[in-house]
């Protein structure tokens, strides 16, 4: 074996080690889970800084799909090509899909109720999400136009919620960035990454996925085969979503649902863990194939829906590396990482907090959670099982 090959191994080997526990640790949503990364691979592990990290949250943020799921494939890739995005994407996503496969089989009849520990896990996520936009904001708003620009996100976004808002503000704030900053920026790039892709795979990933996306709803007419169905809907939704995991559950309620496939009672059970497991929301498809079709049922559904994922990130980060050397599209990076932050704080407040913190005593628990994660520097893992504990004792209060 080769020093190359013995390389190759080792990295791959760090990546699902550390997105396991990742995939074990991170509760809170997509943009908890931003946070999580920021801290494991930009602060502690150094594979990337800052401005690469803002950037290619800029890109899975644009794109549909899960931005978070998105993110954690494009570090793997960056640090060990496709096979280093697939091994992470198994790390952080197996976790959840095993678990909500087993609630599906297992735990259907006794259902998922607001436990004390769900409720600390979601207190857990405002100290997580508060302590990344610290770090983001430092970073990437520190001038008056660019906090400007975050306020214009958060203003936008908590107002209008809808699913084309966020791209909309994205694509504005790029408008905004061109316009304002593009004498402020020089050719010269102060980060740069070598994707191990090349440009013909990204137009052939491309074009798979404007392929499958066309050519499932015509299979499904033809064959009308159950399992092509399964594949269509789930494939669809992953496609179709802007906005993260919260925007795919009335989506897939609305494919599920009304055909009978399963109950709405079923539906808000399984809503209920997808809220209480850690990992990307989108493994929620995991229990709703379970319902359907056991657990072959469930690693379909997961497949399908992660699929368009795979392929729009394995399909634009060749081209991104260039496009974001570019003076221009610098500008336009700085509006857009700027609303990015604004997006994160909107985030923060709703559906974060105002699903989390309901009382003094609330608050004053997730100021006990930030100051372990940002001053006495504990471990992620732990600050989650005091979440998780401190919740239950809450229930007693």
């Amino acid at each position: 074996m080769t020093t190359k090959s013995k390389i190759k191994i080792i990295n791959l080997w760090e990546i699902l080690i550390i997105s396991t526990r990742l995939g074990l640790t991170s509760f809170g949503g997509p943009v908890a889970h931003l946070g999580y990364f920021h801290e494991e691979y930009v602060r502690r592990r150094k594979w990337m800084d800052e401005q690469s990290y803002a950037d290619l949250v800029a890109l899975c943020q644009f794109l549909p799909g899960p931005a978070s799921s998105q993110v954690g494939i494009g570090i793997g890739v960056m640090r060990a090509g496709v096979i280093g995005g697939v091994v992470s994407f198994i790390g952080f996503t197996l976790p959840s899909v095993l678990a909500l496969i087993v609630f599906a089989i297992a735990l259907q009849s006794f259902g998922v109720s607001e436990a004390g520990w769900i409720n600390g896990l979601k207190i857990v996520a405002v100290a997580v999400v508060a302590h990344a936009i610290l770090g983001m904001a430092k970073n990437l708003t520190p001038d008056v136009q660019r906090k400007t620009l975050a306020l214009f996100a958060v203003v936008c976004t908590l107002l209008w919620q809808t699913p084309f808002t966020q791209v909309s503000v994205i694509i504005l704030a790029g408008i905004l960035g061109y316009i304002l900053f593009r004498q402020q920026t020089s050719d010269a790039s102060s980060s740069t990454f070598r994707f191990p892709l090349s440009k013909r795979f990204a137009v052939v990933c491309l074009s798979l996925f404007f392929g499958l996306l066309v050519t499932l709803p015509i299979l499904r007419e033809i064959t009308s085969l159950h399992w092509v169905a399964m594949v269509d809907s789930f494939y669809r939704s992953g496609s179709l979503v802007f906005g993260g995991g919260h925007v795919v559950l009335p989506l897939l309620e609305r494919e599920f649902v009304p055909t009978g496939w399963l109950t709405e009672e079923q539906f808000l059970a399984g809503y209920g863990a997808a809220q209480a497991v850690p990992g990307p929301l989108f493994t929620f498809a995991a229990y709703i194939g379970a319902v359907i079709n056991g657990w072959q049922g469930g690693l379909l559904a997961t497949f399908a829906i992660f699929l368009p994922a795979f392929l729009l990130i394995l399909g634009t980060l060749p081209f991104w590396n260039v496009l974001r050397q570019n003076r221009h599209m610098k500008a336009a990076l700085m509006g857009v990482n700027a609303a990015v932050v604004g997006i994160l704080i909107s985030a923060l407040y709703h559906p974060i907090w105002t699903s989390s913190i309901r009382s003094p005593i609330d608050f004053v628990f997730a100021a006990t959670l930030f100051t372990m994660l940002a001053y006495w520097k504990l471990p992620p893992w732990m600050v989650v099982l005091t979440g998780a504990v401190g919740g239950f004792l809450l229930t007693f209060i």
